[in-house]
């Protein structure tokens, strides 16, 4: 009987900034002791992973915290950009992606055309790096709250004087 052959995806090299490594870390070591198996990947990850300063400009761009990323997948879902984000950041925006999840931990410190395994429900998936807007790049929002009178954040309606 003729073993099946499998063909091993070598993992890339990654970079994490040194302001968002200690958080990182944090993040990764509750969800262990809590038994997630996002954090021990988020984990490993982080302990393979090259830290530099966050003013590198000889570096090429990598996937941060608060980076846009457009990415294809291996099971033929349609390219997709989502933003990374901290778990906390991530309500039900699908545009967001936390870093606590597996596609999210398999994203950061990814460069250009990078393409990463990860496991989600016990399938083994590839995601590719397409396009990167750094997280330091002047994004603009789509929506700017703008000052507000009372303190209230909530409150950005300028009342009866805006006639």
């Amino acid at each position: 009987m003729k073993q099946k052959e499998c063909a091993v995806l070598p993992l890339p090299k990654i970079a994490l900034t040194s302001s968002d490594y200690p958080r990182l870390e944090q993040l990764a070591r509750l969800a262990v002791q809590k038994g997630d198996l996002d954090g021990i990947f988020l984990m490993g990850e982080i302990n393979r992973a090259d830290i530099v300063a966050d003013e590198t400009d000889n570096v090429r761009p990598f996937v941060t915290i608060g980076s846009w990323v457009t990415h294809c997948t291996n099971w033929g879902a349609p390219r997709r950009t989502v933003q990374l984000v901290w778990p906390e950041e991530c309500w039900s925006d699908p545009a967001c992606i936390s870093v606590l999840t597996p596609l999210g931990t398999a994203l950061i410190g990814l460069r250009l055309g990078d393409q990463m395994p990860y496991f989600v429900a016990g399938c083994l998936n590839v995601v590719r790096v397409q396009s990167l807007t750094p997280s330091d790049s002047k994004v603009v929002p789509f929506f700017r709250r703008g000052p507000t009178r009372s303190g209230n954040p909530f409150d950005d309606d300028p009342g009866p004087t805006a006639a």
